[in-house]
């Protein structure tokens, strides 16, 4: 008999970038899959390029008391009526409304992945809001996925005494060798350019990243900094000091978001993410894959990928000193940059190649499935 797997997320975009491929391979595979989120041409564009049927039921992002009962009761007829064995969830509103949902309508394998964690570095009755929900949805779960090792003993530690465990060496994507490979080689030039990529907010390290890198370069002229993603003035705004900085140091270039990062890492010479919290940075991933080394912080996910000394550095979090002398190390020890880089993509390709990380998820799900 065909069993039937539901994949969840809030917004289509989740979905369509983390699944993409995925749904057509366990279709391929002799599951009958269907894709829920709320209602966007991100969902028809998966739904259409996977085979796959969609169902859009709204759903906020933020907490909002009425618009996430109703989300819920909807969310309870489609899965009594469709009768799935299993509904796998990311993403954190679509982890409580759609395990819950799956509890009431009696789906038999309810399944959520934790691919970060936002309370770890929130404070007082928000942290308290949201350690509340993360523990509803384990409630609520019969398998929860961390996405790395940190993220693991946080859940641990504060959330659930659930068995857990990392799929692989954790990361739900995988990194796809043949597209994040150099095209060519960087032209030796005097300029050294590091790389930040993601959105320019505050939780991203850019209080501290642009402050220490405009030192930098006051000692340093050769040095230049790419910002490549988009600034989110509503979710975290960086401090005015920084976006000043940021729009008068000549040798900043923000370059905004960018359907194609590979030219901006093959100018690069470094990747610099000093993030407060991640679950699984696949920046960092994708940096390595591109024979980059990165500087990043000791937090979950980026300390699994990348070991001080080896293939980059790893610095204390929210500090702006030890970033400025991580990056002028960088700058000054170009043997030991080298060799970093030499190591950076065999690395990546030995963990987190994008067959071997689907072919994970593929064995969970016919363990549990089989249960």
């Amino acid at each position: 008999m065909t069993k039937k797997i539901v994949r969840a997320a809030t917004i289509g975009m989740s979905l369509n970038i983390f699944c993409k491929d995925v749904l057509k391979g366990l279709k391929e595979e002799g599951y009958e899959v269907l894709a829920l989120s709320s209602p966007d041409e991100d969902l028809k564009e998966l739904g259409e390029r996977e085979g796959v049927r969609t169902i859009g039921i709204p759903m906020e992002r933020h907490v909002s008391p009425l618009k996430d009962f109703v989300s819920l009761v909807r969310l309870v007829c489609v899965l009594r009526r469709e009768k799935p064995d299993m509904v796998h969830s990311m993403t954190p509103k679509a982890g409580l409304l759609c395990m819950m949902a799956s509890w009431f309508a009696r789906v038999p394998v309810r399944i959520h992945t934790f691919t970060g964690l936002v309370w770890p570095t929130a404070t007082g009755l928000s942290r308290q809001i949201l350690m509340m929900t993360d523990k509803m949805t384990c409630a609520c779960a019969t398998h929860v996925i961390p996405e790395g090792e940190g993220v693991k003993q946080d859940l641990q530690r504060s959330i659930t005494r659930k068995p857990m465990n990392v799929l692989g060496y954790g990361n739900v994507r995988g990194v796809d060798l043949e597209y994040w490979k150099r095209r060519e080689e960087k032209e030796k030039t005097s300029v050294f350019t590091f790389v930040f990529v993601g959105r320019i907010v505050k939780d991203k390290g850019m209080n501290e990243l642009i402050p220490a890198f405009v030192r930098l370069n006051q000692t340093y002229q050769e040095a230049r900094l790419l910002l490549v993603g988009p600034s989110e003035d509503e979710l975290g705004p960086v401090s005015c000091e920084t976006k000043q900085l940021i729009d008068t140091c000549e040798a900043i270039e923000a370059v905004g978001s960018q359907t194609d990062v590979r030219p901006f890492y093959e100018q690069s010479d470094v990747l610099v993410f000093p993030s407060y919290r991640e679950g699984f940075p696949n920046v960092v991933l994708e940096a390595g894959a591109m024979d980059l080394p990165s500087i990043v912080t000791d937090i979950n996910g980026s300390r699994e990928i990348i070991t001080h000394h080896e293939n980059g550095l790893v610095i204390p979090s929210h500090d702006e000193q030890a970033l400025y002398e991580a990056m002028e190390w960088m700058m000054t020890h170009s043997e030991e940059r080298r060799l970093m880089a030499e190591k950076a993509r065999p690395m990546v390709a030995s963990r987190f190649e994008q067959g071997f990380v689907r072919q994970c998820l593929k064995d969970f799900y016919k363990e549990v499935l089989s249960e």
